[in-house]
């Protein structure tokens, strides 16, 4: 029988790897930045997390009877805490050289964008191998952490199943997704970002700092998005390394349309694009043709979502006006 609990279970659970990119290109392209480096990103990521993960499992004490490190040992905190932090490091990174490229050399953004996800990808492929190889045990070990839930979720039977028997980074890319919501709307800063993708020559005439903002804003947005990577291994695949993530990213990119450029309305729409994207493996007999067809509704929701905004023609619904544009101060 369809278990409608865990469908949904399972679909929160892939849902927050499209929050996090899709949240992070949203604060990117808040600041005029078409950052179409995001799946590149969340694969910088995840081998950032990887790597970190690695660092932290060779400084565990050596098994007498495996002369392996003792994964029994393992802190649950810092085997979570420093692959998270090494995973912002690397994806952060990635945002600093788009913004170096796209800002201070003035750079087209589509091809930059798209150099850093072939680079990602490429970078990623190529060193993910061996890591992989010599850590994956302690790599399963390790998402163990990552996906361990409230311990009284099972008490509460299918309403804990829902809300409280999910791993850590399911929580904070909601919790990411609603501060990013209340910076942009509530506040000065969220103003200022605002203001410098609308027309970054009137906020520049009002004393924003248009290149500082879109450094910080691409920085940030992209640490945001390589978490999503990490979430792809650490917690979807439990520790494995199975499947390419960039299609996750171009799933995020089209998500940012979806939910029109709000972090808050991300959260919904993460959830339904990963509703969409694990459906066909619910339907008994499904052949490959129509599993491949139904891989394709997200982006066919996308485009119809884009058309209806495009109609509609409210300006708090459309992209910002300088989305892709590089400023030129001297234009001003």
């Amino acid at each position: 029988m369809f278990d409608i609990v865990s469908f949904l279970v399972q679909a929160i659970r892939l849902s927050a790897i499209f929050l996090f990119g899709s949240t992070g290109e949203i604060l990117t392209e808040k600041s005029g930045h078409l950052n179409l480096g995001i799946p590149g990103i969340m694969c910088m990521g995840a081998l950032g997390g990887c790597y970190g993960e690695s660092l932290y499992i060779s400084s565990l004490p050596v098994s007498a009877s495996t002369s392996a490190p003792d994964l029994t040992l393992m802190n649950p905190f810092l085997a979570v805490l420093i692959p998270i932090l090494t995973a912002i490091l690397f994806a952060g990174a990635m945002g600093a050289l788009y913004s170096f490229l796209a800002v201070t050399l003035r750079a087209n953004q589509n091809v930059t964008g798209l150099t850093i996800t072939t680079f990602g990808i490429g970078v990623t492929k190529f060193f993910i191998a061996p890591i992989k190889s010599q850590y994956q045990a302690g790599f399963s070990q390790a998402s163990i952490f990552f996906r361990t839930g409230f311990p009284f979720a099972s008490s509460l039977g299918d309403f804990g199943s829902l809300f409280f028997s999910y791993g850590c980074l399911v929580y904070l890319a909601i919790i990411v997704a609603v501060v990013a919501s209340l910076i942009l709307s509530k506040t000065r800063v969220g103003l200022h970002l605002r203001a410098v993708g609308e027309n970054p020559a009137t906020a520049d005439a009002a004393g924003i700092n248009v290149g500082g903002y879109r450094y910080v804003a691409t920085i940030i947005g992209s640490a945001i998005a390589g978490l999503g990577g990490l979430t792809f291994v650490m917690d979807w695949l439990s520790g494995s390394w199975e499947y390419s993530i960039d299609g996750m990213g171009w799933l995020s990119v089209a998500l940012v349309i979806f939910a029109m450029w709000k972090p808050n309305l991300s959260i919904l729409g993460s959830i339904l694009f990963a509703i969409l994207y694990i459906l066909p493996n619910y339907i008994p007999g499904i052949g490959f043709a129509a599993r491949e067809l139904m891989n394709m509704v997200p982006y066919f929701v996308t485009v119809l979502v884009l058309l209806f905004v495009s109609f509609q023609k409210k300006r708090e619904n459309q992209p910002p006006a300088s989305l892709g544009l590089s400023y030129f101060r001297e234009a001003r």
